[in-house]
């Protein structure tokens, strides 16, 4: 059993076990989910159960993930340099992803 979830813009194939590195997740106060702590996954594109797929319109309707966060930790680090020539300007910008790892434990169809 597999389902396909979309969390920060982005879609996801998990099955029960699997580990995720998403974008950060944050809880309704604005601050980040703490490790340990469970969260569910509403916006379900895709369930599929013993062959019989399920495709939402554009969510498949009563479908969860539920799943433990195990840590928080940040990406690699992205460079992007900026030059022109002849003028004397040189930038250099960097970028580090703040990320949640997650364990998917159930899929509810």
């Amino acid at each position: 059993m597999y389902a396909v979830l979309e969390t920060g813009s982005k879609q996801y194939r998990v099955a029960a076990g699997d580990t995720l590195e998403i974008e950060r997740l944050s809880a309704d106060d604005g601050k980040p989910v703490e490790a340990g702590k469970p969260v569910t996954f509403d916006r379900i594109l895709l369930v599929s159960k013993e062959g019989k797929v399920s495709v939402g319109t554009p969510t498949v309707a009563g479908a969860t993930v539920a799943a433990d966060v195990v840590a928080l930790k940040r990406g690699e680090k992205k460079l992007t340099f900026k030059m022109k020539r002849r003028k004397g300007y040189h930038k250099s910008i960097g970028h580090r992803q703040e990320l949640t790892v997650v364990k998917i434990t159930a899929i509810n169809a």
